[in-house]
């Protein structure tokens, strides 16, 4: 292929979008990748072991051409030199072991630092803060953590360690051509200016599609999870083919990344075979001449010839790690952009005042200009229980965000006691707090799994059963085959929503909380289911500062206050009764429900 046609195929891939040229950004992204590397738990005493290894490895593979150069002239004359033959062999055997438990070694060192890269994206990705998950798939996030990591333990395990001995390889085969011929060296380097002028440019071109790739990834898995994490509701709505469509669409544009990539490779592959190829027919014509001339030895000429190929393989392994190098790059950059995230607030005081619980002048809005919440001040007292009521969309599941701390608001502040919750240790805070969700999933795993889960130490099974019974889930959990054993399902499918409520209510009695935040509660149930619930929830209530969100105000007209939101604001605030004589919608929304005649 001539460089009029490669810059031409060049052009062709400039003008279909896949080249960008910015030669900061490459520079930049080397460099993320390089502090990357830096940061990760290298096995260093491995490392060096299987470094020193491969440099044997080389050692013995350099020697080779000499010994066989010595045995080719041997059967030149009368006499077969028995002693290099077995000599040779013995130099085969060792090289092939050494490169094995090197390549083992290496395997290993790849599986180390993936596991420890892995390790700290995890636990990054956990303390993100709950804005970060409003923003990005989860899908995606999965893609960052198993995806990306594996590129990186591509270009370790595989080619780090064969780069690095390539280079040694082609330098000592250098040295022995020039000591065995100079004028053929010379020849044969004047294909490494013509190979680098094919390489380099298109090395910017790959990270660029192998960034875009794991964009796509990321994307397609984003997809995937969404889809398959809610596939009742899919099938609920014949929406698969329209799934399917969109899908679909994320694996042809995976498609066509492949396809842009197999171009750059159809490129380089031709074309540094091409190069190589002519530097040995001219070497191979050239050495011949000299040994008709009777200027070189057939032995030399047979060195020469096995020092070239350990050159070219070398070097055709090298413009492989160009490529995954590349592709490393463009993976570890998005790695590096959530380890560079900043983490939900860990630290704080430890000892908590008591007293009320304050909302003072607080705003919050979710996107720039979009207030949520305005001006919300209350105080809830210690033991006493507040409602929260008004029409959807009023603000009221916000507030309980802010109180978990999932976000922070905008304006004003939170406070316990008076400290402010901002300035508590978040473990700490959140341990106070229990919550039960209208819809409260379970994760996949056995209703014993599900009661424990986020306690530091496994209460006993006593415990368990008796969390289970003043939640009224014990009778329905022993009527099972498997008891605190059955598996609930994704998400607690399994279990009626009764049933996962009741779970729920016995995980917050067993965590105890001080601070009791219940959503919706009873609000999907059935009367059955209800009267079940409400019984447990009575018990969980009893002693806490409780704090409620209700649409059924009939399962609230008994709280010590209740707050009346409108559209991010508290239009009214007071007893039932209170509430009733002074705020008309509240008093619209009792008589709807039937609590006034």
């Amino acid at each position: 292929m001539s460089f009029k046609k490669m810059n031409k195929t060049r052009k062709t891939l400039e003008e279909e979008g896949y080249i960008v040229e910015n030669k900061g950004e490459t520079k930049g992204s080397i460099k993320k990748f390089l502090f990357l590397m830096n940061q990760l738990n290298w096995p260093k005493g491995r490392m060096a072991l299987a470094f020193l290894l491969s440099l044997f490895s080389t050692g013995a593979s350099l020697a080779i051409p000499l010994v066989t150069k010595e045995l080719v002239d041997s059967l030149t004359t009368a006499s077969f030199n028995w002693q290099t033959g077995f000599f040779l062999f013995a130099v085969f055997v060792l090289q092939g072991l050494l490169g094995g438990l090197s390549l083992y070694l290496l395997a290993y060192i790849g599986e180390t630092i993936v596991a420890d890269l892995r390790i700290k994206l995890w636990n990054k990705v956990l303390r993100l803060p709950v804005s970060y998950y409003d923003d990005n798939e989860t899908g995606e996030t999965m893609s960052r953590i198993t995806q990306d990591t594996s590129r990186l333990k591509q270009l370790v395990s595989e080619h780090l360690v064969s780069f690095i001995t390539g280079m040694i390889s082609i330098i000592g085969a250098v040295g022995i051509l020039l000591y065995l011929d100079w004028k053929i060296t010379l020849l044969m380097l004047t294909s490494i200016p013509i190979s680098l002028a094919i390489i380099l440019p298109l090395g910017n071109i790959m990270y660029k599609i192998a960034r875009a790739t794991q964009t796509e990834m990321a994307t397609l898995s984003g997809h995937l999870s969404r889809v398959l994490g809610d596939i009742r509701l899919v099938k609920a709505y014949q929406a698969e083919s329209k799934e399917g469509e969109k899908g679909e669409k994320a694996i042809h544009s995976l498609f066509l990344f492949g396809l842009k990539e197999a171009k750059i490779q159809s490129i380089i592959s031709p074309v540094m075979t091409l190069v190589m190829m002519s530097i040995v027919v001219v070497i191979l014509g050239y050495g011949g001449a000299q040994v008709s001339k009777g200027l070189l030895s057939a032995g030399t000429l047979v060195a020469i010839i096995f020092l070239l190929f350990q050159i070219i393989v070398p070097f055709a392994q090298m413009t492989q790690v160009f490529t995954i190098f590349q592709k490393a790059v463009g993976a570890t950059e998005r790695i590096q952009e959530i380890l560079d995230m900043a983490s939900e607030q860990a630290d704080g005081i430890t000892v908590i005042s008591e007293g009320a619980l304050c909302f003072e002048g607080v705003y919050f809005s979710y996107e720039s200009g979009a207030e949520v919440l305005k001006d919300i001040s209350f105080q809830v007292q210690p033991g006493t229980i507040t409602a929260f009521v008004g029409p959807s969309g009023g603000g009221k599941t916000t507030i309980f965000s802010l109180l978990e701390r999932f976000y922070l608001p905008t304006a004003g502040e939170i406070r316990l006691g008076g400290t402010p919750i901002a300035a508590l240790a978040l473990s700490n805070w959140r341990k106070r707090i229990g919550y039960v969700s209208q819809e409260s999933p379970l994760l996949s795993g056995t209703i014993m799994d599900n009661i424990v889960f986020g306690l530091a130490n496994r209460p006993s099974i006593e415990e368990v059963k008796s969390a289970a019974q003043s939640a009224n889930a014990l009778e329905f959990i022993e009527e099972m085959s498997n008891g605190f054993e059955t598996l609930v399902g994704e998400r607690g499918m399994k279990l009626s929503g009764g049933q996962r409520q009741r779970i729920a209510i016995a995980r917050a009695l067993l965590n105890n909380p001080e601070i009791l935040l219940l959503d919706e509660a009873t609000s999907n149930l059935d009367s059955g289911s209800q009267t079940h619930v409400q019984e447990a929830l009575q018990r969980l209530m009893k002693g806490r500062t409780t704090l409620i969100i209700a649409h059924r105000l009939s399962t609230v007209v008994e709280a010590d206050q209740l707050v009346f939101l409108e559209r991010g604001r508290i239009t009214g605030m007071g007893t039932h009764q209170e509430l009733l004589e002074s705020h008309l919608l509240y008093r619209e929304f009792a008589k709807g429900q039937g609590l006034l005649s």
